[in-house]
């Protein structure tokens, strides 16, 4: 396989437990993976995975207390006496009666264990909890896994349905699943392909209009220079898995110039490697700071798109096949026995491999040192099949950054519109890369970030604060079916009022959201009242009926004119920007 993946690091003979099917897909179409699943192989033979709830610390001792009736703030309090931290901490580790709370101090409330031992009321209140702490409280449905059965799944195992309208689950969870031999699937959603999905639209659609072939992302060259300039000045934000600040730290000190110095980054970037100094000798032996050498003349092809330095699982395997004679399913489990350093284990492989090097002529002293060597490193070896499926999504994120920014990035301010801090954090680096992002406009705006043709974003309805999806489509939808916005009366006129609260109405019109149609966000604001009544009255006349046969309304209305009023100073524009959006678009104050 390109790049030295193994398919037996997956599957192989000698394999005694199934692997991990792993499989992420587009956010927006996981689901209709799941249904073509159902099609291909027969609904009756595919199931999603029961989830069972349990009863957790904190909230054992609130269902317990509301049981014995006892008063709600006493219970609140010593709920909220069970530390939260470390995760995962429970009643017992916080009376101090578990081997973990022994070990680590800080899961013990002392101020619980003393009002146990002193107060009548909490001691029955915590023995109850602690006898139905860890019982099932609620079933749920597994967010990814998926079982595909020989035969109709209730051959193998009940089902479990909540309401007649919701799709049956396995009865079994994920593990008992796979105990009875059932292979478990995870069909994951990444947001990160769905981004990628947003920005091929984007650009096929621009395409299109202009007769040119569409782009497929899936046959991108991986040597492109500009995307590796792109990595290389360390613009990487919003780059999937080198957008964090020690990633791009590396990604300086690195300079990645071809598609294996990715997937070693993905890799590298993990507390054991960058802890045992490994990603150093890396780095130093890339720019000839270093002696790049090998233990044998036969690992060089081996090691040598690592710089020498043992990095991935398939490595260590290969290292084993060449030099001691494994096959690939054998030293699969060479691998997983370092990977769980089991002495007994690691004894026999030791013999296995030094038996296997002397056969084929290598020094036995020279041998001892590479499985020593080995063991090393596999303790921090990641699997390079991982690897490289994730590094080639960070390079087509990467490219598209380099190529068609504004659509890029237009997709992923879409994908973190309900996140105003992260939004802020995007809206910047689109400041230092240059890309002009415009403030929302009714005529002009969908609910989602989109780019225009001049490389300028135009803010989404849907990243304004107080607007929610369906106004935002209503909005977008009734512009489409007609013309454009005329001014607010028309604006009024053509969206279903029921469905506009006043607020929502004030935020449309304030300094950020609507530049047009009308005059300036000052005027607008002191129309709104008057308008939204002629609105409203409208609607009324239309809803008793008060229209003739063609449709015309027989009580008139008087349509309000905007009277045009001195524009709201710099600041406070710049204020209703900053309340309204969470950045400053205009300018700053």
């Amino acid at each position: 396989l390109r790049y030295d993946l193994l398919f037996e690091r997956f599957l192989n003979p000698e394999r005694v437990s199934m692997p991990d099917f792993d499989i992420d897909f587009c956010m927006d179409r996981r689901d209709e993976v799941i249904r073509y699943v159902g099609e291909r192989y027969g609904a009756e033979k595919v199931s999603q995975i029961i989830t069972h709830g349990s009863m957790a610390a904190r909230a054992v001792v609130r269902d317990a207390g509301r049981v014995l009736g006892l008063p709600y703030g006493l219970v609140d309090r010593i709920a909220k006496l069970i530390p939260n931290r470390p995760l995962g901490t429970s009643l017992g580790d916080a009376l101090g009666r578990t081997d973990k709370a022994q070990k680590e101090s800080e899961r013990i409330s002392v101020e619980l264990c003393q009002l146990y031992e002193s107060d009548d009321e909490v001691r029955p209140l915590v023995d109850l909890a602690l006898e139905l702490e860890g019982l099932v409280r609620n079933a749920g449905k597994h967010a990814g896994g998926v079982v595909i059965a020989p035969d109709a799944i209730t051959q193998y195992s009940p089902l479990h349905q909540e309401e007649p309208q919701d799709t049956p689950v396995t009865h079994f969870d994920m593990k008992d699943v796979e105990e009875i031999g059932l292979v478990k699937f995870d069909f994951l959603g990444l947001r990160t392909l769905t981004i990628i999905q947003w920005a091929v639209e984007a650009i096929n659609a621009r395409a299109d209009r202009a007769g040119q072939p569409p782009l497929d992302i899936i046959q991108l060259p991986l040597d492109d220079a500009p995307t590796y300039q792109l990595l290389k000045r360390c613009e990487t934000t919003a780059v999937f898995q080198l957008e964090s600040r020690g990633m791009k730290e590396l990604i300086g000190k690195l300079q990645p110039d071809c598609f294996e110095d990715i997937i070693a980054l993905v890799a590298l970037f993990r507390p054991g490697p960058l802890q045992s100094g490994m990603v150093d000798d890396f780095v130093d032996r890339k720019h000839g700071r270093q002696e790049v050498s090998y233990p044998h003349p036969l690992l060089e092809p081996i090691l040598k798109p690592t710089y020498g330095v043992i990095v991935y699982q398939e490595q260590v395997m290969q290292i084993a096949q060449v030099l001691a004679g494994y096959s690939l399913g054998g030293a699969d489990l060479l691998r997983r026995a370092m990977g769980k350093k089991k002495p007994e284990e690691m004894a026999k492989q030791r013999e296995i491999f030094e038996s296997g090097a002397a056969d084929k002529g290598i020094d036995p002293a020279l041998a001892t040192g590479i499985f020593d060597l080995m063991e090393k490193f596999a303790e921090y070896g990641f699997n390079k099949s991982h690897s490289a499926a994730y590094a080639l999504v960070s390079y087509q994120t990467a490219w598209l950054k380099a190529h068609y920014p504004a659509e890029f990035m237009a997709a992923v301010l879409s994908s973190d519109m309900d996140h105003t801090d992260k939004v802020v954090d995007l809206l910047r680096d689109c400041e230092r890369a240059g890309i002009v992002v415009r403030r929302p406009n009714v005529n002009e705006s969908i609910w989602k970030f989109r780019a225009g043709s001049d490389g300028q974003i135009r803010y989404g309805l849907g990243a304004i604060k107080g607007v929610g999806l369906q106004v935002g489509e209503m909005i977008a939808s009734r512009r489409a079916e007609g013309e454009p916005y005329t001014d607010l009366n028309d604006f009024l006129a053509r969206l279903d009022l029921p469905r506009l609260n006043k607020r929502v109405l004030e935020t449309l019109t304030s300094p950020a959201a609507l530049d047009k149609p009308g005059p300036n966000p000052a005027s607008l604001a002191s129309f709104l009242p008057e308008a939204l009544r002629a609105a409203e009255q409208r609607q009324r006349n239309s809803d008793a009926g008060q229209v003739d046969l063609f449709g015309a309304a027989k009580v008139a209305v008087e349509q309000p004119g905007c009277v045009e009023k001195a524009e709201w100073p710099l600041l406070s524009l710049l204020k209703g920007e900053r309340d309204t959006l969470g950045w400053y678009l205009s300018g700053h104050p």
